[in-house]
């Protein structure tokens, strides 16, 4: 950074922090959203997880373009363009929902994951790169937690502003009215919509202006010299194993991410549990449980890399088991939290939530070690790493046409391929420098740099 004061970076953290904030809290609505929208605009499973894939294909259509954007502008003008970009898709969601159109709602989705892109863009290689490498997933960890507290926060705020005292209703309930009842129902679920999304709208552009004004230090040019022989011998970016096979990792990541937030509220709906659309909270509760881990445990009791690989294997135990397990049974949720006064849930249920666990290390892990030794190729690096995020737009929509060839619960056994790969770059990929060998000279010591 141009700047080494403690307090600069402190104040620069807590910038980022509050952006991390927003990510979750925007992000994890479409838990909710997705079944809302089922609901109000009388969609099919694999439609209304349309509502996921408008989100995240704009971190692949807009991630380059505004790659770009970032260069010309800045970090922090770049991301007051995309906090801008997000309070304009919010706006756009209240002509959505008084006519109801499912095609607005889509529109708007895209706009908004447009400006989450340029957001992530910036803001995830500046923790990267605004402190200690030794200290990187540290950093991302603890905005993780921030970002999962947030998209824990926002299903129950959707369920009490949005919801209120429709918070019964599922489409079962709905389906079985008449139709006169069911066009009053949907029509009053649907203005709900419209205070909650123009508040959120105002509190966004609140939040650009401040930032813009904010003072939030840029950081060193990404054209600074590479650090490593191999990157500075480097013509493409293309030539870094540990990043190219990071993306896909993302992408996976993200997917089995996105189906275990936002297809849980389907898969409640659909075994007829009061209050779906909230139950994203708590795969979100067990991700934060799960960076909270990260951060005790590793280093001093297990190694990142091999956090990966237990994350990996306990996602697919998890997924086997909502294979398999009993809907009719609440023996799960009865041993985890029913002591605590928390509502019993379908196993099923329980497992899904429990992918949060799972879930919660991979991406504070991969992207420090996936733009290690990147250098001056730091900055292209990034935006391939978020297009990475195009597994949240394309994973969900193969389970949507799973859940309807096969069942809800079966079509998540779409998850088992993905966590065998994050655990294969877990074990390999991450210390690959080179495609002609597993592993590069140094890699290794490089590697255990960011295993913070």
């Amino acid at each position: 950074m141009q700047t080494s004061s403690t307090a600069s970076q402190l104040n620069a953290l807590v910038i980022i922090g509050t952006l991390f904030f927003v990510f979750g809290f925007i992000t994890w609505l479409n838990g909710a959203l997705i079944p809302f929208l089922q609901i109000v605009c009388e969609l099919s499973d694999s439609q209304a997880l349309f509502i996921a894939f408008s989100f995240y294909i704009a971190y692949v259509v807009m991630a380059l373009p505004m790659s770009y954007v970032l260069n010309r502008t800045g970090y922090r003008n770049a991301m007051t363009l995309g906090l801008g970009l997000i309070a304009l898709g919010c706006l756009l969601f209240i002509p959505a929902a008084e006519m109801q159109r499912f095609g607005i709602f889509v529109v708007a989705q895209f706009i908004v994951g447009a400006g989450l892109t340029i957001l992530q863009t910036a803001s995830n290689p500046y923790l990267v790169l605004a402190g200690p490498s030794e200290s990187a997933a540290a950093r991302i960890s603890i905005m993780g937690i921030l970002n999962k507290g947030a998209g824990w926060l926002a299903p129950m705020m959707f369920g009490i502003l949005v919801m209120g005292e429709f918070s019964g209703i599922t489409a079962q309930s709905v389906a079985q009215l008449s139709p006169a009842e069911q066009t009053i129902q949907i029509a009053k679920l649907a203005d709900s919509l419209v205070l909650p999304y123009l508040g959120m709208a105002i509190a966004l552009l609140i939040l650009a202006v401040a930032l813009r004004f904010s003072g939030l230090p840029e950081l060193e040019n990404d054209e600074a010299k590479a650090s490593a022989t191999d990157v500075q011998s480097a013509q493409s970016i293309w030539q870094f194993p540990n990043l190219i096979l990071g993306v896909v990792t993302l992408f996976c990541y993200v997917g089995v991410e996105v189906i275990a937030g936002d297809t849980i509220g389907l898969l409640g709906s659909k075994l007829n549990v009061p209050g779906a659309m909230s139950l994203t909270s708590y795969t979100m509760a067990f991700m934060v449980v799960g960076y909270v881990l990260g951060l005790v445990l590793i280093p001093k009791v297990i190694s990142q890399r091999k956090m990966l690989v237990c994350s990996a294997l306990l996602g697919m135990v998890l997924a086997l088991m909502i294979i398999s397990s009993n809907p009719a049974s609440n023996r799960v949720s009865e041993i985890v939290w029913v002591w605590a006064g928390l509502p019993a849930l379908p196993d099923p249920v329980v497992y899904v939530a429990l992918l949060g666990l799972a879930n919660a290390i991979v991406w504070p892990a991969v992207w420090p070690l996936a733009l290690a030794d990147l250098g001056r190729f730091t900055a292209r690096g990034s935006a391939l790493l978020i297009m990475g995020i195009a597994g949240g737009a394309i994973l969900p929509l193969l389970f949507g046409k799973l859940a309807e060839w096969t069942s809800i619960t079966h079509a998540y056994m779409l998850t088992l391929p993905c966590y065998g790969f994050i655990a294969l770059y877990a074990l390999v990929g991450c210390r690959m420098r080179s495609w002609k060998t597993s592993s590069g000279k140094g890699a290794t010591n490089k590697a255990n740099t960011f295993s913070h």
